[in-house]
């Protein structure tokens, strides 16, 4: 739609969109300091079928450019032609990191589950978690807003 072409050739439009996340981001984090939630397991979520969560999470995957740039910066270092078919090798070694994904993605689901429970009963884990993602919400407009200076060169 032409936003980014605006924005990288306005300065005063560049600012404008920085100024206005900076400012909403210190908003939701002085909002989410300041408005306590109860704690404990009051919290209703709709049930989903696993099928549609799989969906989403294959979705997420296939459409994060970051995985397949680090497979493909990754993978080529490992194959070597002389130990036979380039291909098989990529599918072995793929099919590794898939696995090792799985192992490690599944220990801190189930890790997770676990201990969410435990904390979601926590008063103490309740405040601590409001005024932390409050406080990194904060600052991380401020951040925004003080930093990524534009020069008119750009």
């Amino acid at each position: 739609m032409g936003l980014s072409a605006l924005l990288s050739s306005s300065a005063v439009a560049f600012g404008l969109v920085k100024y206005v996340g900076a400012a909403y981001l210190v908003f939701l984090g002085i909002r989410r300091i300041l408005v306590a939630e109860p704690a404990g397991e009051d919290l209703v979520v709709p049930p989903r079928s696993l099928r549609r969560i799989y969906g989403q999470g294959v979705l997420v995957n296939v459409l994060n450019p970051k995985t397949a740039l680090f497979v493909f910066a990754l993978l080529p270092q490992f194959v070597d032609p002389a130990r036979g078919p380039v291909p098989l090798q990529i599918v072995l070694l793929g099919s590794l990191l898939a696995v090792m994904g799985i192992l490690s993605d599944g220990t801190y689901a189930l890790l997770a589950a676990r201990l969410g429970g435990w904390l979601r009963r926590s008063e103490r884990f309740a405040a601590a978690q409001r005024y932390v993602s409050g406080g990194v919400l904060v600052t991380l407009g401020v951040a925004a807003a003080v930093t990524g200076a534009r020069s008119g060169s750009e």
